[in-house]
């Protein structure tokens, strides 16, 4: 199994350092294009055309800023970051600052993961079945092949994990495509689809959904690799059928969009639209200026990179153990 870089040690200890009762983003996702090579159903963001991509000088501004505002792990994703043929210098720059991820859909993983391989603490790799639900979903025949391929190639340089989104396509098949990340060793992180505005509405039934939340604890309990904790799945359970909401900390993460604008309040509200230049504003200022505590009981999505970080807390010793000493780089398999 592969081991995650000592860069993990300088990351918790810059968060240590940073307690004091503000609030602090302390993780960053930054979409680097909204191209992509996939044509997904449930996703807005490859159908919007990029203005222009960022330089790497800027790239490494947006760091710096995120380096100001004591941010410990950073999340590339896109669009498909992999089509950026400078992704190798950006993630180098991360990795000396960051404990660095990448989300990927693994159609170029295989042929690009060696160039990469050196600058990543962890991978995430987007699968949603087996292959014929995975490539109608995914909207590209061959990438579930591909992704695959991508994945055991990657496997021997980073450790990986899978991404998967729960629709109304493919919910009936989870169980099988859990079966399948079983027998290839790697691990599964699931958030249900969110239906935006300008993608596919393919989120699933609730009342079947309620049914899968109880098994898919189930199998974690009995050794599935589901990289979500327990307390995800009884957070979606409380909040969307029994009226207790979570309280959502929108403010531990803060996204970035191609352009380098923040995106506030959330990924989904605004369906990632963003205003402020990451280098122009002092994100700590911004951060405990801002009114967050309307949507602490919004409780509309169950997007891991919201709710994961909202249920975390330092003051939980086995909380702090199980999600961040043993297992970091499943910490943030919410991203993105």
């Amino acid at each position: 199994m592969a081991i995650v870089k000592p860069v993990i040690g300088r990351t918790i200890k810059r968060k240590f350092s940073s307690f004091g009762g503000k609030k602090t983003p302390f993780i960053a996702g930054h979409k680097l294009l909204y191209t992509c090579n996939l044509r997904c159903e449930m996703c807005p963001f490859w159908r919007r055309p990029d203005e222009k991509l960022l330089s790497l000088n800027d790239e490494i501004k947006i760091m710096d800023a995120l380096v100001a505002a004591d941010v410990s792990f950073m999340g590339f994703e896109g669009g498909e970051p992999l089509l950026r043929n400078d992704l190798p210098d950006i993630l180098k720059e991360s990795h000396k600052r960051f404990h660095t991820s990448l989300v990927t859909n693994g159609w170029l993983l295989k042929s690009k993961i060696k160039s990469i391989s050196n600058y990543l603490d962890y991978l995430f790799v987007s699968l949603d079945g087996l292959e014929e639900i995975h490539d109608s979903q995914r909207g590209i025949q061959g990438s579930f092949k591909r992704a695959v391929e991508g994945i055991k190639e990657a496997k021997k340089y980073v450790p990986v994990s899978i991404s998967t989104t729960i629709t109304e396509k493919n919910m009936d098949s989870i169980s099988d495509l859990l079966d399948f990340t079983k027998s290839i060793d790697v691990g599964v992180n699931l958030q249900i689809s969110y239906n935006y505005s300008t993608a596919g509405k393919i989120s699933p039934d609730k009342e079947k959904l309620h049914e899968l939340l109880i098994k898919l604890k189930e199998m974690k309990r009995s050794g599935y690799p589901i990289v979500n904790s327990y307390e995800y799945f009884d957070a979606v359970i409380n909040s969307w059928y029994y009226n207790v909401p979570w309280v959502c900390k929108p403010w531990s993460t803060v996204n970035i969009d191609p352009l380098g604008n923040i995106v506030m309040p959330c990924y989904v509200l605004n369906e990632y639209s963003g205003k402020y230049k990451v280098w122009d504003v002092d994100i700590k200022k911004l951060w405990n200026s801002y009114d967050w505590s309307i949507y602490e009981s919004c409780n509309n999505c169950s997007l891991t990179c919201y709710l994961e970080p909202s249920l975390f807390s330092w003051k939980k010793p086995a909380m702090v153990h199980e999600r961040i000493i043993n297992s970091i780089g499943d910490y943030i398999s919410s991203m993105f």
